[in-house]
């Protein structure tokens, strides 16, 4: 039932230096498409002061999340909650910054509009909505092994694919989402921060 990903386990620390920045004092973090939980479980125990709730639209996915909050979880771990990013009524009413790692190119575009729209009825102003991932940026030359990502992707599923950064962010604006932070991580993937500016 406890399942465990390589990617998740390179890439938690140098997204947790970030998270260091970024993420508020206190309040309720959501982690949407939080897959294993390994994610969920090493930054909860990072941020104690922070209530971490990781949501996954996958039951399996939730089972693995509540096996590691079982067996390593940290009192401020919430147990996993169902979450489908396009539909209009979350299981969570507010936020102080919202997390999605590797899902908007694993995702139909519906699924970006949609957690567009959710950051912006649960986040208050100033609040950050942050993404990691790999991303199409204008002007600047696609990684092979993102060129090649990129098409295994779209081969899994048409919908799939790395999004263009300018385009997404435009689309982000029109819900009030302003790119304000990008940093380049590990194999050829970004942070970006969104901050909310009100509606």
């Amino acid at each position: 039932m406890k399942r465990s990903s390589p990617a998740a386990l390179r890439n938690r620390d140098p997204i947790l230096a970030v998270l260091k920045d970024w993420l508020p004092a206190e309040g309720r973090v959501l982690e949407i498409a939080a897959g294993t939980g390994e994610h969920a479980l090493h930054f909860a125990a990072a941020f104690p002061h922070l209530e971490w709730q990781p949501t996954d639209p996958d039951s399996e996915a939730r089972a693995s999340i509540e096996a590691w909050r079982e067996e390593e979880g940290t009192p401020n771990l919430q147990p996993a909650l169902h979450l489908d990013v396009m539909a209009t009524d979350w299981p969570v009413a507010e936020a102080v910054a919202i997390l999605a790692v590797n899902l908007v190119h694993i995702s139909p575009w519906e699924a970006s509009l949609g957690l567009f729209a959710g950051a912006a009825r649960l986040l208050p102003a100033g609040a950050p909505l942050i993404l990691y991932g790999p991303w199409r940026v204008r002007g600047e030359p696609l990684a092979p092994s993102n060129l090649a990502f990129d098409a295994a992707l779209k081969e899994r599923d048409p919908r799939y694919g790395l999004r263009e950064l300018t385009a997404f962010a435009a689309e982000a604006r029109k819900h009030g989402l302003a790119l304000a932070r990008r940093v380049g991580m590990p194999a050829n993937n970004l942070m970006l921060r969104f901050d909310f500016l009100g509606s």
